[in-house]
């Protein structure tokens, strides 16, 4: 059982001031894996004051002394990457392959394209007679999530020191022990003390003092639409800057010029990868009706070929969903689906036969689903696809733009240049062609609900930074 009932403030790992801890659950088998100390608002505020004292020198850091910095942090997170995988999957469930090539591997390319967005950066410029001065914001406070906790708590981190911003970071209380991992890189990398400091704990206590403080001058969120709100009205009165990168309920348009069987198998695959836990999973698969029966049949034996099991396991695609709350929810919209009438195809409510343990979910496939049915609507967050069927491709973009979300699209043809075409007419942050890789340096994050600012590469950095002219002869 690991205890950990430190927080890391000013280069130092130090007692919380409060009393209360939280467990931690391996989600495969529901066991206590070890605890935390649940953080308090004066801890924040220790950890603020550790962070504001460190930008008056940090922030005026030059860009080779950050270039150095990044450089030393990607030796440090190479040496724990084989550590960080194993605990990630103890934590939240993903298959131990999926930790190696993905969970922390997203992490280490953040650090490594920030570094070259970096190196060709110009802070200052001028335009006609004035000087245009790039600055850190300042200092940040950051709450990343459960689901990708690597990939999220270094594309902050990375643009945050590339732009010379201090920060306190409150990794999800689900996934704590990466986050703690990850600290030990930063400290073993020789971070300025106070530049970086880790408080754990519950959102509504951390994260909200996080939101409220006076000296916190941009909130990084990534989380649930719900709780982006939440920080958005508590940031409000200090009119901080916050960036947020929130829920998404991404269409995936399998037009008639694409190989519709292996569109809607590999359309399949990437809903349940991750065990559907991934914001811009493409979960509604759009389908013209001449081609819809094929698409289904497609992705139902992409379903029932998923083997799910404990993530150590061989062979395993999907581990269980990371905690009970989100099971349970992934259970209750799946019945809500049965029930408002959506044909269950694959799949279905409860455990995989032969699991009687641990948050498992069945890879669900849902057919004849219209638009309006909350499965539709709704992020589930788990392995479950809806299908819909449209008749024209213009209708296809309507429904693919009826949401509140607009994190990501997808578009299925075998015609590049069409393909554009209509990613070009769908409203979302980020729009991938025939699962084309666009690499982590391209800008992400959503319209509407989604989210605003824009994370990774050139983007993070530049969300980090405030423009200053310098006026005169």
């Amino acid at each position: 059982m690991k205890e950990m009932h430190k927080f890391y403030i000013d280069g130092e790992w130090v007692n919380s001031l409060g009393s209360e801890t939280i467990e931690v659950i391996n989600p495969s088998d529901e066991s206590i894996i070890g605890s935390i100390a649940a953080g308090t608002k004066e801890d924040i505020d220790v950890a603020v004051a550790a962070a504001k004292e460190a930008f008056k020198s940090f922030g005026f850091s030059s860009k080779e002394e950050r270039i150095a910095l990044l450089e030393n942090i990607i030796i440090e997170y190479e040496k724990r990457a084989e550590e960080l995988a194993q605990t990630i999957s103890a934590e939240m469930g993903a298959p131990l392959w999926l930790s190696n090539v993905a969970q922390v591997t997203s992490g280490l390319s953040h650090f490594k394209d920030t570094l070259g967005v970096l190196k060709s950066f110009e802070f200052e410029t001028t335009e006609n007679e004035y000087i245009v001065r790039k600055e850190p914001i300042g200092v940040i406070g950051m709450i990343t999530p459960w689901n990708w906790p690597m990939n999220q708590m270094c594309t902050k981190v990375a643009s945050a020191i590339a732009s010379g911003c201090t920060m306190v970071l409150k990794p999800s209380e689900i996934t704590p022990f990466c986050g703690i991992i990850f600290t030990e890189i930063l400290d073993a990398a020789n971070v300025p003390a106070g530049v970086f400091n880790l408080v754990n704990g519950m959102g509504p206590i951390v994260g909200a003092a996080l939101s409220e403080h006076q000296d916190i001058d941009m909130m990084h969120f990534t989380g649930s639409t719900r709780a982006g709100v939440a920080v958005a009205i508590a940031s409000a009165p200090t009119v901080k800057r916050v960036a947020q990168e929130l829920g998404g309920k991404s269409a995936n348009i399998i037009l008639d010029d694409a190989d519709i069987e292996k569109a809607a198998g590999a359309g399949a695959n990437h809903c349940f990868m991750n065990t559907g836990q991934s914001c811009n999973a493409p979960t509604r698969m759009l389908v013209s009706s001449k081609n819809y029966d094929k698409a289904v049949e497609a992705a139902v034996q992409v379903a029932n070929s998923t083997i799910v099991g404990a993530p150590e396991d061989e062979g395993v695609k999907i581990g269980p969903i990371s905690n009970k709350v989100q099971y349970e929810k992934v259970q209750r919209l799946i019945q809500i689906g049965i029930d408002e009438g959506a044909r269950l195809v694959a799949g279905g409510l409860g455990r995989p036969d032969g699991i009687s343990e641990g948050y498992f979910v069945k890879p669900t496939v849902f057919a004849d689903v219209t638009n309006d049915m909350t499965i539709a609507r709704e992020e589930i967050f788990g392995p479950v696809l809806s299908i819909l069927k449209y008749e024209t491709e213009d209708e296809a973009i309507d429904i693919a733009n009826d949401t509140e979300y607009g994190l990501a699209g997808y578009v299925q043809s075998g015609d590049e240049s069409h393909a554009k075409d209509v990613a070009r007419r769908i409203r979302a942050g980020q729009i991938s062609i025939n699962r084309g890789n666009t690499g982590p340096a391209a800008p992400f994050g959503g319209f509407k609900t989604s989210g605003n600012g824009r994370e990774h590469g050139l983007s993070g950095l530049n969300e980090c930074l405030e423009t200053k002219a310098i006026l005169g002869s």
